[in-house]
């Protein structure tokens, strides 16, 4: 099983399946889960791993990127509101399930949001959706591409 973390807002659940340099992997997202199966890591390992929710999301507006390190899926929740209390309807723990601190905040937290909601935004933006939404309203100056960075100050040059 692939490692994998997650954090939630009212109306969103992110997922990030932690594979690195996974080439066309099978994702199926339903209401209820999220199937994952592709190869990656240095190993060129086969991971699988099936996510059964403990509630429902939209289906039609799911989102994900596949990234150098990591797939990231942005999931919207069927009802806003109350966070979950936990990912999975399985209430034992997983120990390949973690909680993603970097993207998380607390229910209480969301007066903060309004100065980080823009990472979110762009995150958002930055994933292709399953219907080919990919790119829309984020094309011009792409700013996250990922494996981009550093790029700029070539070694021996200050």
């Amino acid at each position: 099983l692939p490692s994998v973390m997650w954090a939630q807002r009212p109306h969103l659940v992110f997922v990030t399946i932690n594979v690195s340099d996974c080439d066309k992997p099978e994702i199926k997202v339903e209401k209820d889960s999220l199937y994952f199966k592709g190869t990656g890591g240095p190993e060129k390992k086969l991971y699988e791993v099936k996510l059964k929710f403990y509630s429902e999301i939209k289906e039609d507006t799911v989102k994900y990127a596949v990234r150098p390190r990591c797939i990231e899926f942005a999931l919207e929740k069927v009802t806003e509101g109350p966070y979950w209390p936990r990912l999975l309807e399985d209430g034992t723990k997983q120990h390949w399930l973690k909680v993603d601190f970097s993207k998380w905040k607390d229910e209480d937290d969301s007066e903060a949001e309004g100065e980080s909601g823009g990472d979110l935004e762009e995150m958002m933006r930055n994933m292709g959706g399953l219907g080919g939404m990919g790119g829309m309203g984020g094309m011009p100056g792409m700013g996250g591409m990922p494996g981009m960075g550093g790029m700029g100050g070539m070694p021996g040059m200050g």
